[in-house]
């Protein structure tokens, strides 16, 4: 005969289901060296700062970049004297001359050129008349002369950007030319478009690209 089963009393505790059955909290985990889950709702506790850092630095190594000082720049020196070009020295527009025969006093400042010239006024000067005159003065170096008008009028004045041909000109030689009045006031003139009609007889006379030759 086999044995009865035996029976749950009324006081005997009824086994759970095991879909029922729950994990042990953190507390009784903790109890048994066990870490558990932290409760739902409270964050994960920050590890410690690390030693030697300021009250509310982050935690883990201090991680610092040092900036990059900026490369230092040599302070430019200007030079204790001003250079001065060495003379003979000329350029168009030039208030430096040579000393010579012509005072600085009579000459037309700033100079007058060709390439500063304005198109109306060369086309107004080409429009012009013609006029004959003897060189009375030229200087290559200074780039500059006057020429002596054939009615006996005041010397007019001469730029080498103005002066047509093959040969620098020299004291004597007959020349063509037209006029252009000279900025900003307008009331003296200077010759342009100057041509040598006639060299001045015996006398050497020099081209333009250095070659001295006899008239």
């Amino acid at each position: 005969m086999c044995p009865e089963a035996a029976h749950p009393g009324p006081h005997s505790p009824v086994p759970l289901s095991p879909r029922f059955q729950t994990e042990p909290v953190a507390g009784e985990a903790a109890e048994q060296g066990q870490a558990g889950p932290c409760p739902p709702g409270r964050p994960n506790p920050s590890p410690a700062p690390a030693p030697g850092s300021p009250p509310g630095s982050p935690a883990g190594p201090a991680m610092t970049s040092e900036p990059t000082p900026p490369a230092v720049v040599p302070p430019l020196h200007s030079p204790k004297s001003p250079v001065w070009p060495t003379f003979p020295f000329h350029r168009e527009g030039s208030r430096v001359w040579e000393r010579g025969s012509v005072s600085s006093r009579d000459l037309p400042s700033p100079l007058p050129t060709k390439r500063t010239r304005t198109y109306s006024a060369t086309a107004r000067a080409s429009a012009g008349p013609v006029f004959k005159g003897v060189c009375k003065q030229f200087s290559r170096s200074q780039g500059h002369g006057f020429i002596t008008p054939e009615n006996g009028s005041e010397d007019i004045f001469v730029h080498v950007s103005d002066i047509e041909g093959e040969y620098v000109p020299v004291e004597g030689d007959e020349v063509t030319y037209k006029v252009c009045p000279i900025p900003p006031k307008n009331q003296k003139f200077q010759a342009v478009e100057v041509v040598l009609t006639q060299l001045a007889p015996h006398t050497p006379h020099e081209t333009w690209s250095g070659q001295v030759v006899g008239s």
